[in-house]
């Protein structure tokens, strides 16, 4: 064999030995890739199986975080709970820095619900099925508005979601309030899209925990949020109530059309309200601080007719609601008290019916069979309800001067509050106490309760949406108290508007607060003080006191 052959031969069998070593690899490689795909590359998934996942974030499912995670806090704020020990930062209007706690929405808006919401958009509209590209446009309008009412100030909407970017701009909160409406009609002009895909059926799969695959629930849901943005300016000489009164017409006018978030609860914890006994977020201290709470005094005076508003009226949902004592009474705690200065046999019971009678705190859950309300392991965490809409609209009639139309409102939200607890929350409640339609009559026909038109006052309106709307609407009833400033005065009274409400003062009043109260949450630690703190700087959002400075929204 000549010299020249056996090279060309060397280089041919050289050359096929790559060839077949790419083939291999080439083949391998494909096999390994569908075997184990890479999880930093774009995977398509099914919107009917995103969109679950992205309701049960509305309710704070997605391992402890969401906006339930955060009413732990902001309830203090508000006083539908406290904490039953003594100096804890958020019983006294403070907001810890360098943590992460109280800023779950932050997460569950540009994470939990984040990409996942855009890509059920995305993929939505690509397939045609307008009923999910709709759904997801009235989630993130829903989520920007809460997101912007607690923090003031965030990331601006045309960033939120840039993945190629590592720091980002904040924008105002009147931006965000222009985008949630703006998002809000895209909503409703997919929901209306009834063409090609979109299909009830093939929409009720993954609307199973929220409206059932209802394209008009789901319209009255928006029509709900641009009711709220509208009436959350009621400081602004721009407020619109013609605009308020419009939405809340077109919104949720029956409890059959509430937006709720149901669970399966099948004893694993994924699936089971956050506040059950099950997902154990209202411990003890001795498992996370914050979450040993207990009705507040402000709450448990209101529903035993110990309040001026309501002088000598027992309402009849307080079972419901609350919790008695060993006494049989309804007992609440002071802002950072705690429960020690309170009588043993005084001491409410926790939410989940452990007895305090024995102890300051209880570490050993309650059983379900004993968890009223809120608070069972299947219990419907409402987000949006009739009874709410009801009370937004007697605001805006009042405010137009029309006091008969605001009261035939108020005592509307009063019934439909009372027909949603006896349809949905009687489980546990004692037979002697169950609610019936002759004392829900009984309560609106009381003058007490619901008076003469012309004596109807904002201290009526504002004190029964904050009973309707205790506990899961307590971030929506924080919006409130700050748009009346905590203390304000009804002009037309010379009263509190919220009768008997004192916020923490003194000592009982975080230091770095300054002797002012509380008006924000700071955005969470983890992404923005790590990440993108020169924008935090620009904001002023380092100063000790951010927490303070009041929010766009509640200004004139």
């Amino acid at each position: 064999m000549n010299t020249k052959y056996s090279a060309m031969k060397k280089v041919i069998i050289g050359i096929s030995s790559v060839v077949l070593l790419a083939v291999f690899v080439s083949s391998c490689t494909k096999k390994i890739d569908e075997a184990y795909a890479n999880p930093n590359a774009d995977v398509r998934v099914a919107v009917e199986k995103l969109l679950p996942g992205i309701v049960a974030t509305m309710a704070g499912n997605s391992a402890g975080h969401g906006p339930l995670n955060d009413i732990r806090f902001v309830g203090k704020f508000i006083q539908n709970f406290l904490f039953c020990n003594s100096a804890g930062e958020w019983d006294q209007m403070g907001n810890r820095p360098g943590t992460d706690n109280a800023a779950s929405l932050w997460r569950t808006h540009f994470y939990d619900i984040g990409q996942n919401c855009n890509n059920m958009i995305k993929w939505a509209i690509e397939e045609k099925k307008w009923d999910y590209a709709g759904v997801g446009k009235a989630i993130f309008a829903w989520s920007w508005l809460q997101l912007s009412d607690y923090h003031g100030e965030v990331i601006t909407t045309g960033e939120a979601f840039n993945t190629g970017a590592l720091t980002f701009s904040y924008g105002t909160q009147e931006d965000v309030y222009n985008y949630v409406r703006s998002l809000c009609h895209e909503a409703l002009a997919y929901l209306n899209n009834t063409g090609d895909a979109a299909s009830p059926a093939n929409l009720a799969i993954g609307d199973q925990y929220l409206n059932g695959g209802s394209t008009d629930k789901w319209k009255k849901f928006v029509y709900g949020i641009l009711a709220r943005s509208f009436h959350h300016l009621t400081n602004k000489a721009s407020y619109q109530a013609d605009s308020v009164l419009f939405y809340c017409n077109l919104s949720v006018n029956s409890n059959a059309d509430n937006a709720t978030v149901k669970f399966a609860s099948t004893g694993i914890s994924g699936n089971s309200n956050f506040f059950g006994p099950l997902r154990g977020n209202l411990a003890s201290q001795a498992v996370v601080v914050e979450s040993a709470i207990r009705q507040s005094a402000f709450m448990a005076d209101l529903e035993s007719g110990l309040n001026a508003a309501f002088p000598g009226v027992v309402d009849p949902r307080a079972m419901y609601l609350l919790r008695t004592n060993t006494n049989g009474t309804f007992k609440g705690l002071l802002p950072n008290k705690g429960q020690t200065v309170i009588t043993p046999n005084d001491r409410p019971e926790s939410f989940w019916g452990i007895n305090q009678a024995a102890g300051v705190n209880n570490t050993s859950p309650g059983s379900d069979n004993n968890c009223r309300y809120l608070f069972r392991n299947a219990s419907q965490f409402p987000v949006l309800t009739a009874s709410e809409i009801q009370f937004i609209k007697s605001e805006a009639l009042f405010r137009t001067g029309d006091k008969v139309g605001a009261l035939a409102a108020y005592k509307k939200g009063i019934e439909l509050n009372f027909d949603m607890l006896q349809a949905t929350y009687s489980d546990n409640v004692p037979a002697s106490s169950l609610l019936t339609t002759t004392i829900r009559d009984n309560f609106v026909n009381n003058l007490a309760v619901v008076p003469t038109a012309a004596n109807l006052t904002l201290t009526h309106i504002m004190m029964q949406k904050y009973i309707a709307l205790y506990i899961h609407g307590t971030l929506e009833t924080w919006v409130d108290m700050r748009r009346y400033h905590y203390i304000d005065l009804d002009e037309n009274t010379g009263q509190q508007v919220y009768r008997g409400f004192t916020p923490p003062s003194g000592s009982d009043l975080y230091a770095n607060n300054g002797g002012k109260l509380i008006y924000r949450l700071r955005p969470r630690f983890n992404s923005e003080y790590v990440w993108n703190l020169n924008e935090l700087i620009r904001i002023g959002a380092t100063a000790l006191d951010y927490h303070t400075k009041e929010q766009w929204f509640s200004k004139p």
